[in-house]
């Protein structure tokens, strides 16, 4: 593991952003890039669960951390993945604090969750480190639940002190979209949603975390305290190349031979 859990719990800040494409290739370009974690999308990227495999192994020798976003908290998907070395778990459309402590279940062996065990898995050495990983994996493990919903945020305070729920993490699409003022993240409403948040996850001793794609709000958002920030995805970071260069060489284009020979 690579403290990712830690690391927070000491108040770093710490920069991710988003796997979307399912690529492995993409996951090591992004690691070797100095990216803190990266968060593994299962449910709105192109990849499949064997794909958080391949993407896992290609992280193995970067210093990027992986937390994966399960589609759901059925505590099968979640096992699957901390299976296969995820260092934390994202669970979307956390809406009570039942629905928290479904999830944070998920994440643990008994008598603290219901996480099946399993010796002979990728996390564990293949058995070689088993009893490490068993003695570790609760302090290690980083558990994430994402505020989107308007009923959860009726719960904030009771969400963020469960044991297990260590980073509140804000989904601007969804949340703006639920509080009817989508894409409007300069909306009074939607900042005092994140205020709300905040407070909460600081009074229970908990981070917060959000995603967002324009470098210039970095400090709004940290100024406010959140301290586990993602910016950007593997697919706009190909996006955003591809178009700058392909409007690059359209105006390369444009201009006379003459001109592109000095005459």
């Amino acid at each position: 593991m690579k403290n990712l859990k830690k690391r927070l719990q000491q108040g770093e800040t710490l920069h991710g952003c988003w796997l979307n494409l399912g690529s492995s290739l993409t996951a090591e370009i992004v690691g070797l890039a100095g990216f803190d974690w990266v968060l593994i999308d299962l449910e709105h990227g192109a990849g499949s669960e064997r794909d958080v495999l391949y993407q896992l192994q290609a992280l193995e020798h970067t210093s990027t951390a992986a937390i994966v976003r399960v589609e759901s908290s059925e505590s099968q998907r979640i096992h699957r993945v901390l299976d296969m070395g995820a260092e934390g778990i994202m669970c979307p459309k956390v809406t009570n604090p039942a629905g928290a402590h479904k999830v944070v279940s998920g994440l643990h062996y008994p008598p603290h969750g219901n996480r099946g065990v399993a010796k002979m898995v990728r996390a564990t050495g293949f058995g070689q480190h088993f009893a490490q990983y068993y003695q570790e994996a609760r302090d290690n493990i980083l558990g994430v639940v994402q505020i989107e919903t308007v009923e959860v945020l009726n719960h904030l305070d009771e969400v963020a002190a469960l044991d297990g729920v260590d980073v509140l993490f804000i989904g601007p699409a969804d949340l703006s979209m639920e509080l009817g003022i989508f894409g409007q993240f300069d909306h009074p409403r939607f900042k005092e949603a994140l205020r709300e948040t905040v407070n909460a996850a600081q009074k229970a001793g908990k981070a917060t975390g959000i995603l967002f794609f324009n470098p210039d709000d970095y400090q709004t958002y940290h100024d406010l305290g959140i301290r586990l920030i993602a910016c950007g995805a593997d697919a706009t970071f190909v996006a955003d190349g591809a178009r700058t260069l392909a409007k690059r060489l359209d105006s390369l284009r444009a201009v006379p031979a003459s001109v592109n020979n000095g005459q």
